[in-house]
């Protein structure tokens, strides 16, 4: 597994309608942004670091810090909600701040709930869309999610976070630990990830109505770890019978963290996804 190493990208900031957002990029070419998950301690690197440099081969890769993660700003939940809308709003505005016309969006988890939304309601901003672990499917809210909705702020609770995200066969590194609690216990990010999570308890789940998914129109990569207890199969093929132009790839020995778990795998299976289609 590849080794932790922040400092390998410079953390750039840019006003994205109001919030003050931080990311990181590599590469040149087409714009492919990548938008993390909604677990404790996520942030751009922590999640994409292993696909930085492979992305860049071929595209200008930038992965963002989401609306109450990492260095991206926190607002008081006291006057902001941390919903779907805000998320996909959120990212919109920072791919105009950044001038451009068409991104490819790659999201996983919550992320790619947020991409989905940037897709149907700002469609002339995305070029094609790949949906990895995505949230968006109703589905109960299982004993699984336990670790994520319950953190407790603890490194043992982050052992456990992770150890239900990824397969029984991953190698939780405890560099990886240290890294994500840190992230984890930043107070504006403990306040942040709190109002979240309080939002998902009460909806009953990170999902759309199914006639809003049906509204892509992009062509889809829908990605899926065929151990995935977060985001099971079955969500991956109601994705796939939902979105007309939609293509499927499930990775056996998988969990939640495609990313992660299988960084070459996962950023080749994209890469032609997107000079293919």
């Amino acid at each position: 597994m590849q080794a932790l190493n922040e400092a390998d990208y410079e953390k750039k900031f840019i006003d994205a309608g109001g919030i003050n957002t931080c990311y990181i990029e590599a590469g040149s070419g087409h714009p492919l942004i990548l938008i993390h998950g909604g677990g404790a301690g996520a942030n751009s690197y922590g999640n994409w670091y292993g696909c930085m440099e492979l992305f860049a081969k071929n595209f200008r890769v930038i992965a963002i810090d989401m609306l109450g993660f990492g260095l991206t700003d926190s607002p008081d939940p006291a006057s902001f909600e941390y919903t779907h809308k805000t998320r996909y709003d959120h990212v919109a505005a920072f791919i105009r701040a950044m001038g451009f016309d068409k991104v490819t969006l790659v999201g996983n988890s919550m992320g790619g709930a947020t991409s989905l939304g940037v897709a149907v309601e700002y469609p002339q901003l995305v070029d094609k869309l790949v949906l990895m672990g995505a949230a968006g499917v109703r589905t109960p809210i299982t004993e699984a999610l336990t670790p994520v909705l319950g953190y407790d702020y603890t490194k043992e609770g982050m052992i456990k976070l992770i150890d239900v995200l990824t397969n029984d066969d991953f190698e939780i590194t405890q560099e990886m630990i240290d890294y994500r609690h840190a992230n984890s216990v930043d107070p504006g990010n403990k306040v942040s990830y709190a109002a979240t999570m309080g939002w998902v308890k009460e909806q009953g789940g990170l999902f759309y109505e199914e006639d809003f998914i049906s509204r892509v129109t992009q062509n889809t990569l829908v990605v899926n770890g065929k151990n995935d207890l977060v985001v099971p199969l079955s969500c991956a093929y109601r994705f796939l019978e939902l979105i007309d132009n939609s293509w499927g790839y499930i990775v056996p020995h998988c969990g939640h963290w495609t990313m992660i778990e299988h960084p070459v795998d996962f950023t080749e299976a994209v890469i032609n996804f997107i000079n293919t289609h």
